[in-house]
């Protein structure tokens, strides 16, 4: 059991309040029985935490995990979250088999709980910085397909067993494919239980943007994301929703769009913020990855 500095604008608490940058808006504390959830430094590490179940997701951790995400949109305070799964063994393994997932009759309409992982769907444009220490397959694309970068431990893994069941895969692929290249989703996607993708292997093909010791991937994760944080929280959002914007529209139009974003994630205080480091002499020290 964790607890969280957390409570929904609309489900949990009342009705939503608009955050102010002068005052945090999530104040209570809420016990998860699925999640840990920890903050530090402006930055917010939620941690599936089902390990007996290889952090596999059921209703409640769903349930759980969507009200976090849109929880954190009034968080002030929250610049950037890491995703992290408990243990060494799995990121998530998607859905518990044992778990029983009502469905409405007729071929038109289903109720699929994954639809709810993702922090986009949940409408919030902090960034997300995902480190996979173990397996990741099926429905961790939910997850993954919506975060901004991905750091995965070296003995992590990446596959699909959908197929090998007797079951379609498609959302996840479909999440998936605008981080892969086509055949190489293809091939994770039909190779079902016969393939995993090593981390090596998705760090060649852009999947995943660093490879580390297991013993490090989630103390990196999180310097990365207070990195991340230590820049002004306008222009970070703003950049994060341009990016997620130019991937699905036509390149002429994402261009033309960016000019409405820099507008809308750009102010004052931001840009005056900006000149006073840099007017300051003080500089990053940089890294070359």
């Amino acid at each position: 059991m964790s607890s969280a500095r957390v409570t929904d604008g609309a489900g949990y608490g009342g009705p939503p309040r608009r955050a102010t940058r002068a005052s945090a808006y999530c104040v209570e504390v809420r016990a998860f029985e699925t999640l840990g959830y920890d903050v530090s430094d402006g930055v917010a590490t939620v941690t599936l935490n089902r390990p007996d179940q290889l952090n596999a997701f059921d209703v409640v951790l769903t349930r759980e995990l969507h009200g976090l995400w849109r929880d954190l949109r009034f968080d002030d305070d929250i610049r950037a979250i890491v995703l992290t799964g408990t243990g060494d063994k799995a990121f998530c393994t998607g859905i518990d088999r044992g778990d029983v997932i009502p469905q409405p009759t007729g071929p038109w309409m289903m109720d699929d709980p994954g639809l709810l992982l993702g922090p986009k769907t949940a409408d919030l444009w902090k960034p997300v910085v995902a480190a996979v220490n173990g397996m990741a397959c099926g429905g961790a694309f939910y997850m993954l397909g919506e975060v901004e970068t991905i750091l995965a431990a070296e003995h992590a893994t990446f596959f699909d067993p959908h197929v090998t069941y007797g079951m379609t895969a498609a959302f996840e692929p479909a999440l998936m494919l605008p981080r892969m290249p086509f055949g190489e989703i293809m091939r994770l996607t039909l190779m079902g239980n016969h393939e995993r993708m090593s981390a090596q292997r998705a760090l060649q093909v852009g999947l995943v943007q660093e490879v580390l010791p297991k013993e490090q991937v989630l103390e990196r994760a999180q310097q990365v994301a207070r990195e991340i944080a230590s820049s002004p929280v306008l222009a970070v959002q703003g950049t994060v929703r341009s990016i997620w914007l130019a991937r699905d529209l036509p390149h002429r139009h994402a261009v033309e769009m960016a000019k409405i974003y820099i507008g809308l994630g750009s102010d004052m205080d931001s840009i005056a913020e900006g000149q006073r480091r840099f007017e300051s002499g003080g500089r990053v020290e940089w890294r070359v990855r």
